[in-house]
């Protein structure tokens, strides 16, 4: 099983990447909590050139609240990570995490029912971007 869902764009500059990507989410009941612009940290950290890579943190509040509910612990796998990556000028990777793969090793059936759907949602978010 995989634990990710992609897409590339081409013909797109990483900030249209960026802005289609969270419309998509944003489609689907998903917001943005964290941006992290890998590029930038590790230059600003280490020192390297990376090329464009950034990791959006995404939820969709009542999907979250029910897997809380479910498990308490399940805030470590919060939010679900879509990352965007430009290793060859103007094609742009995107992927998301499969939430159902990343949660198998938690053994319970309430969980893996929200899994399932967030999973969906986010099938739905990588469709939509290469529309």
């Amino acid at each position: 099983m995989d634990y990710y869902f992609s897409t590339q764009l081409k013909n797109s500059t990483f900030d249209e990447a960026i802005s289609k990507t969270k419309e998509a989410l944003k489609l689907e009941g998903f917001g943005v909590l964290t941006e992290i612009d890998m590029k930038a940290t590790l230059k600003k950290k280490l020192d390297v050139d990376f090329y464009n890579y950034t990791i959006l943190g995404a939820c969709n509040p009542s999907l979250a609240y029910k897997a809380l509910e479910a498990e308490d612990k399940i805030g470590t796998m919060l939010p679900c990570n879509v990352i965007l990556q430009e290793k060859e000028k103007n094609t742009i990777e995107i992927a998301a995490v499969d939430p159902a793969a990343s949660m198998q090793a938690v053994r319970n059936d309430a969980l893996i029912t929200v899994a399932e759907t967030v999973r969906e949602k986010l099938k739905k978010v990588i469709q939509n971007i290469s529309k």
